[in-house]
C-alpha cells in the first residue's frame, strides 16, 4: 500500500483531538497527584505541630504522621491511576463496561471476604488521625487496662500490670479511656475517726500536699496544689475526706503513694486516728449468766472431782 495513500486516509483531526484529550487527562492526573501530595504534607506538618504543642515525643509523632500520610498517598495514587486508566481506555475506543462489571464483582467479593480487615484499618486510621491514644499511654480499652506498646492500623497492643500482652483489633474497640492524656489525677478518699476534727484533718492534708510539692523530685510532677474538697461521706466507721492530686501524665500513682505515706506519718504525729471496722457483739443466755456457767463448768473439771 502506498504510504502516501495511507497517510492521506488517516483522519488527522479526530486523532489530534484524541491525543490532546489524552494529554489533558494525563496533565490533570499529574496535577491531582501534586495537589494530593501538597495536602498530605500540610496535614503532616499540622499533626507534628499540634503534637509538639501537647509535649509529645517528636520522633514518635513524626513517625506516626509519616505512616499516616504515606498510607493516604498510596490510596489516593491508586484511585487516581484506576480512574485515569479507565478514561484513557475509553478515549482510545476500548469498551470498559465489561471491565467495570468485572471490577464491581471482584470488589464485592473482596469486600465480603476482608470486611473485618477493612474495618480494622479504618478504625486504626482514625485512632492515629484523632490522636485518641499513643504509644506509652496508660489506657482502658474494652475494659482491659494496660500500657499501649504498639498502635498499628490493624491492632492495638496493651501490656497490663502482670505483664500479659493483649492484642485488640481496632475494629472491635468500643470504648477507650485514656488515663494519661495531657494530665492525670490521683483521687483521695481519706477515712478518719468520727472523733477527729474535719477542719484539722483538711489542714493536715493541705500541709502534706505543700511539703510534697516542695520536694526536689515530686515537686515538678505536681503542677498545682493538692485539692481537698472536704467531708464527702459518713462511712460505717469513718468520715471520708475527698481530694485530688493533679500530676504530669502517668505520674499519678507514684505521687499518690508518696502522699499517702507522708499523710500517715502526719496523722500519727497529730494523733489523728485512721479507723478500722468496729463490731458490737451481744451474747444472750436464757438459762443464766454466761460467766457463772463458765465458772461452774470449770469447777466440774478433773481438779474438782
Amino acid at each position: 500500500m502506498d504510504p502516501q495513500a495511507l497517510l492521506s486516509s488517516i483522519q488527522w483531526q479526530p486523532l489530534l483531538a484524541t491525543v490532546l484529550r489524552l494529554v489533558l487527562i494525563l496533565a490533570i492526573a499529574w496535577g491531582a497527584l501534586r495537589l494530593l501530595r501538597a495536602a498530605l504534607n500540610r496535614m503532616e506538618r499540622r499533626l507534628v505541630e499540634r503534637a509538639t504543642a501537647d509535649d509529645e515525643g517528636g520522633q514518635e509523632v513524626a513517625k506516626r504522621a509519616g505512616t499516616l500520610t504515606r498510607l493516604l498517598h498510596q490510596a489516593g495514587a491508586i484511585a487516581i491511576a484506576v480512574v485515569v486508566g479507565m478514561v484513557v481506555l475509553r478515549e482510545i475506543g476500548v469498551d470498559i463496561a465489561p471491565l467495570l462489571a468485572g471490577a464491581g464483582i471482584l470488589g464485592l467479593a473482596v469486600g465480603f471476604g476482608a470486611q473485618n480487615l477493612v474495618r480494622d484499618v479504618i478504625s486504626g486510621f482514625f485512632f492515629i488521625l484523632e490522636n485518641q491514644i499513643r504509644v506509652g499511654d496508660v489506657a482502658i480499652i474494652n475494659g482491659t487496662a494496660g500500657v499501649v506498646e504498639k498502635l498499628n492500623f490493624r491492632t492495638v497492643v496493651l501490656r497490663d500490670l502482670a505483664g500479659t500482652v493483649h492484642v485488640l483489633p481496632n475494629g472491635a474497640v468500643t470504648s477507650v479511656s485514656n488515663m494519661t492524656k495531657e494530665w492525670s489525677a490521683y483521687v483521695l478518699d481519706i477515712g478518719v475517726s468520727y472523733r477527729a476534727d474535719p477542719d484539722a484533718v483538711i489542714a493536715i492534708m493541705h500541709r502534706v500536699g505543700e511539703e510534697l510539692r516542695a520536694d526536689e523530685y515530686f515537686g515538678p510532677l505536681i503542677p498545682q496544689p493538692v485539692e481537698v474538697f472536704g467531708l464527702n461521706e459518713f462511712a460505717e466507721s469513718a468520715i471520708v475526706i475527698k481530694g485530688r492530686i493533679i500530676t504530669r501524665p502517668g505520674h499519678q500513682w507514684e505521687c499518690g503513694r508518696e502522699y499517702l505515706k507522708r499523710l500517715k506519718r502526719a496523722f500519727e504525729e497529730a494523733g489523728v486516728e485512721i479507723p478500722y471496722p468496729h463490731r458490737s457483739i451481744e451474747v444472750s443466755d436464757a438459762h443464766g449468766p454466761t460467766t457463772a456457767r463458765l465458772l461452774e463448768a470449770e469447777g466440774a473439771g478433773p481438779s474438782g472431782e
